[in-house]
């Protein structure tokens, strides 16, 4: 499967022309459950000998509107990999105490150890988008160099652009695969999704007010994901930008690229050195003996 069309490297991402639907996407649903349990396995695999070898750890960063299908993303791409190297992580709106500290802090505390793979389910992308379209938000972390909205402007988003960027080459070259998506969703499916969790009594749990308050700022929310994409895609760590009105499509698709950029990594279980053997040899004799009691 051909991903390179979904993957951004730089400046080049115009929200308006990436598609949220693919034609035809929806006629190979057999085909496509098939693969993605295939993709599965692959990622289960090489979670196995990563979590041995603990040289190397994996990042995947959601970002998405609201109902673009996050969760269940999760669910099915990652219902194979062993819960003990597997961790999930939600950033919500920071407490207090998170805002006392650098709007990077939450995020380090939910690193995944190298030899596991980690899920931000929203990430640090929310302070360069929430905060972009509700700038009072910045007003509340007590920063020294802010002190009106008319402070929090583009040059103070170009650093934390820059935050970013350097947050994760420094992961990178710390042994970390950031892998960020993008779950590209239309107004149009959006507004079916909600209308859905208020008509089917099953799923209205999931309906918040909230949501359809920021349904308002749809536009504003679109040029902040074009503004930060552009400013953070780079060749070591690029963008994602994932059709999404299909899950199923959108399942495939995320599946793949983590299957194949996890198989880059020079994985393997760890080379026993001779005085390893020899123990593993010792263990086994004296299992052995206690038959012979």
């Amino acid at each position: 499967m051909d991903n390179k069309q979904y993957r951004y490297v730089g400046h080049n991402f115009k929200i308006k022309q990436a598609p949220t639907f693919v034609e035809d996407s929806s006629n190979e649903l057999k085909a496509i459950k098939k693969q993605i349990k295939k993709n599965v396995k692959r990622i289960h695999e090489a979670q196995e000998k990563m979590y041995a070898q603990r040289k190397y750890g994996v990042l995947v960063v959601f970002q998405a509107m609201d109902a673009a299908g996050k969760d269940s993303m999760i669910t099915h791409i990652f219902s194979g990999v062993n819960p003990v190297g597997f961790k999930v992580a939600n950033f919500k709106q920071p407490t207090s105490n998170e805002l006392r500290h650098d709007y990077l802090w939450r995020i380090n505390r939910e690193l995944p150890l190298r030899g596991n793979i980690g899920v931000f389910n929203r990430s640090y992308y929310e302070d360069v988008l929430v905060s972009r379209v509700h700038p009072e938000i910045i007003l509340n972390a007590n920063l020294p160099q802010i002190h009106s909205l008319k402070d929090v402007n583009d040059d103070f988003f170009a650093n934390r652009y820059q935050d970013i960027r350097e947050y994760e080459n420094y992961l990178t070259r710390n042994g970390y695969v950031v892998m960020k998506f993008f779950l590209h969703v239309s107004k149009e499916e959006q507004r079916q999704r909600f209308l859905a969790r208020i008509d089917t009594p099953e799923k209205n749990w999931k309906f918040s007010a909230a949501d359809i308050r920021e349904r308002r700022y749809w536009d504003q929310y679109q040029t902040a994901y074009e503004k930060a994409i552009n400013a953070t895609a780079s060749k070591e760590n690029p963008w994602y930008v994932i059709p999404s009105d299909d899950k199923w499509y959108s399942r495939l698709i995320v599946s793949d690229i983590l299957t194949k950029q996890i198989e880059k990594l020079p994985l393997s279980y760890p080379t026993m050195t001779p005085q390893q053997k020899g123990e593993l040899a010792e263990a086994r004799q004296m299992l052995i003996n206690e038959d012979k009691k």
